[in-house]
Formats: structure tokens, C-alpha cells, sequence
């Protein structure tokens, strides 16, 4: 089986479900996923892993609104754990990168132009949490032929997308899903997966299948 790395943890969700449920869904695949939230010890060097998947919400939290929040959730991402993320994807590794993975690292100017965005403040910001029908766009082959889906989850709004991305699925006209090229391997951002309920749409799930798929340069032939 292709191994995966799940970097989890922060505040604001129950990642230890959704990092269950993550793992879960890739042993369909074939894929034995380790759950980590020592982000910064697990990249201490190069993880020796086909796969990694950042399904976390760790940054420096500077805002005023963060002040009262525990000292302990403030987090840094040290320069070895750049340059393991990097010799990854140097080496033709696949990065997994769910929902809040777009606000996280932003002590790194590096992160953006790997995920493709990034959460900007006061700019981003989303709706409450509820129902909301995402649209599947284009022929690439992790929504190929897949259905438009109703979810229950957060639609990320106004993040700063860079200009050579291509969105795969959208809502509410925002940008939610992309792949991409970087270095010598892949990147997939899914906006998508605030709680375990986004989790359980067979769409969603089939496209997540497709992605670590896709991510791992492996035929991607998984039907809803």
C-alpha cells in the first residue's frame, strides 16, 4: 500500500474525525495513512511516505481577534519542515491539502505559490456552516464525468487564487477545488471538509479517491 501522512490539529474543528474519516476513505484506494499532529516533528526530515496531506488549522493567529487563544495553538512552521514539504515534491510526491490548509503556514511566502492560494485576512471569510450545492467543472480526470453535489460544509470566499489555477469545482462562485503541478509532483487543494459530514457525500468521496489517485500518478478509474 502507498503511505500517507496526515498533518493534523488546531482549534475551531474536530480534525481527529476528519482525519479519521480521511484515512478511512483512502484505504479504498489502497493507501495506509499515519495521523500526526506534531506537525513540526513529523517534518523534521523528509518523511519517507508517497503521500502527504495537511488536514490542519496551525498558524502564527497575529490577529486581535486571536489574542485570548491558548499560546500553544500559535504556530511557526521551522525551516526544515520547508524543506521537507519541498524535497517531497522535488521527489515526485503527491500533497493532499483540505480546507483550512489554505490558512495555515502563513509565516511561509513559500506555502501560497505550493497550494495555489491562500487565506488572506480580513479579506477571506465564508458563510455560516450549512447546505451548499458545489459545481463540478471541466474534463480533468478527478471530475471527470462527476455529478454536480449538495454538501453540508463552509464555502471559502475571496482567497487569493494565483492566476495559473484552474478550478475543478466551485460554489456560491468561489473556487473551491484545483490540482496542480509543482516541481516534480502534484498539489490538490479541496476546500471542502470542515466536519465529517462532508466526508460522507459519495460525490465528494469519489473525488478525494481520484485525487490521492491523480496525487500518486496511478490510473485514476474510480466510479461514484
Amino acid at each position: 500500500m502507498a503511505r500517507n501522512l496526515i498533518l493534523s490539529g488546531g482549534v475551531f474543528h474536530d480534525f481527529a474525525a476528519t482525519s479519521a474519516a480521511l484515512a478511512e476513505l483512502l484505504t479504498e484506494v489502497g493507501i495506509d495513512s499515519e495521523i500526526i499532529e506534531d506537525i513540526a516533528g513529523a517534518l523534521s526530515e523528509p518523511p519517507e511516505v508517497q503521500l502527504i496531506t495537511v488536514n490542519a488549522l496551525r498558524w502564527r493567529m497575529s490577529q486581535d481577534r486571536f489574542a485570548d487563544l491558548r499560546p500553544q495553538w500559535r504556530f511557526e512552521l521551522p525551516a526544515e519542515a520547508r524543506t521537507a514539504i519541498l524535497d517531497h515534491l522535488d521527489r515526485g510526491g503527491g500533497l493532499l491539502c483540505m480546507h483550512a490548509a489554505s490558512i495555515c503556514f502563513d509565516d511561509w511566502q513559500g506555502w501560497p505559490r505550493v497550494l495555489g492560494g491562500r487565506w488572506t485576512w480580513p479579506k477571506s471569510h465564508h458563510p455560516p456552516l450549512g447546505w451548499t450545492s458545489v459545481r463540478v467543472h471541466g474534463s480533468h480526470p478527478v471530475v471527470a464525468g462527476l455529478r454536480d453535489f449538495d454538501v453540508v460544509d463552509e464555502v471559502y470566499s475571496d482567497l487569493d487564487i494565483l492566476p495559473d489555477v484552474e478550478p475543478l469545482a466551485s460554489a456560491n462562485g468561489q473556487p473551491l477545488v484545483w490540482a496542480r503541478p509543482v516541481r516534480r509532483g502534484r498539489v490538490f487543494y479541496d476546500a471542502l471538509g470542515h466536519d465529517t459530514r462532508s466526508y460522507d457525500n459519495e460525490v465528494h468521496r469519489t473525488m478525494l479517491k481520484r485525487a490521492a489517485l491523480w496525487l500518486l500518478k496511478r490510473p485514476v478509474a474510480v466510479s461514484e
